[in-house]
This record gives C-alpha cells, structure tokens and sequence, in this order.
C-alpha cells in the first residue's frame, strides 16, 4: 500500500505528456487502477447526445462518438496525506463512458460506474456527483486471462460478462492517434444539481498493450453496443484528482 501512495505521488514529476497544467490548487484522491480494459464501440453521435448534458460537446474521432467498457480494480485509495486504509481502499470497479469536451478540455462523461464497495459508492457520489451503483462484482486471474464479471444490485439485467487477457508488448499512444482519444484524457465532467462541473486528473502516459477479449454481457450500458469492440488491456496506472469544482 506504501508504494501505491509513492508511486501516485511521483506521477506529478512526470508532466511533459499532459494537454493544459495541472491544477494550482493540490489534489485530494490518489487511486491505482489495475487489470484495467479498455474495450470500445464506435456509436453514433446523435445517439450519444441524448443522454448527454446539452453544456457538453461530444468528442469525436473519424467521425463518431465513441462508448466504452471499463473493468478494473481500485488499489490504494486514500486522501492526500494519508496512506491506503486496509480492506477499504481495494475493490472492484466498471464504468460506461464517453468522451465530451468544453472549453477546450477533452474529458469523460460517465454514463454510470458500478463498484463492489458500497462505502466507495456513497462516497463517490457525494464527493464526485457520479452515478455510482453498488454491485456484485468478481474478477478471477487463470493465467494471463481476467475473468471478470458485474451485476448491479439495485437494477435487475444490469450486467457485464466477459475476460479479457494482454497480446502484445506495452507501448504508449501516439498523440493524434485513435488510442489517444480513447485514454490520455485529464479531466472528468459531472451534474451537481443539474449544474455542470469538473474534476482534473493526473497520470503518466497509459503503458497499454493489444488485447484480446470475449464479451458475453454488455447489458451494464444503457446504449447498445453492436459488434465487437475495440480492445485494449493495462496492467497499472497510478493517478491523483483534484476536486470537483463548478463550470460558470
């Protein structure tokens, strides 16, 4: 736990890759992701927009909007200043999200994020304004392949099944390619009260590797999801936000 919180303090050496500074106010969250997927769909952007706040404009590459899966685990939660509390700072967690910018800053809006911790669920909510869900959340390693699945408790038929596994050798995205739409993105978008607001994050550059996927359950999304989707894999990434703060 003592190398989650060095390792998310130390990514703020490392600030050449980012698009704006960081904030000049300091941080208050670090989190280690881990076993994290990407997989994404290619959607329609008229789609997406509907269940979009209208203060937002959805991001596109080649022409789309894009949706995505994100299946992870939480390690080393805590407040800056404090170190990971035990059984509390671990835990298992998805989001559905797309990419949204406003006033120049590329970010995440999340359609919704299902965790196994309740406490990290009430917490978020209040802190963050997200719409976080507890669920019933397990991810099995055999071998290199996570098997990983999700039921929402609150919501019957809110589901993701599906493992995923790496395929390849770790790089970093190209700035400008489709990669980096999908993961170097610094900020997340949120309603407090029906009123925009935003949170700036930190991270080093995403060390991502191809991966290879079988999907069975998707219906956690409110959005359908058609075909296969584009997938990648990632083993850490160490991060700090800062607090939620209003849009005018």
């Amino acid at each position: 736990m003592l190398d989650a919180a060095v390792r998310q303090h130390r990514s703020l050496e490392h600030l050449e890759h980012r698009p704006w500074p960081i904030p000049a106010r300091g941080w208050i969250v670090g989190q280690t992701w881990e076993e994290l997927l990407f997989a994404h769909w290619r959607v329609p952007t008229d789609v997406v927009r509907e269940h979009v706040p209208a203060g937002l404009e959805i991001d596109e590459f080649d022409g789309s909007a894009w949706l995505g899966l994100t299946p992870f685990r939480v390690a080393g939660l805590r407040g800056r200043g404090l170190l990971p509390l035990p059984y509390l700072s671990s835990f298992l967690e998805l989001n559905v999200r797309t990419y949204v910018t406003r006033d120049s800053k590329p970010g995440i809006w999340f359609f919704s994020l299902d965790a196994s911790s309740r406490v990290a669920v009430e917490a978020a909510r209040r802190t963050y304004k997200l719409p976080y869900f507890h669920a019933r959340m397990s991810a099995t390693k055999r071998g290199e392949w996570v098997e990983y699945d999700c039921s929402r408790l609150t919501e019957s038929g809110r589901v993701f099944s599906g493992r995923y596994r790496p395929n390849g050798a770790v790089f970093h995205a190209e700035p400008g390619s489709l990669e980096w739409f999908l993961t170097e993105r610094y900020c997340l978008y949120a309603s407090d009260g029906g009123r925009l607001a935003r949170a700036e994050i930190h991270h080093e550059l995403w060390p991502l590797q191809p991966a290879e996927a079988e999907v069975d359950l998707t219906s956690i999304s409110q959005l359908d999801l058609p075909g296969e989707p584009l997938v990648h894999f990632s083993r850490r990434q160490d991060v700090v936000i800062w607090p939620l703060e209003p849009l005018a």
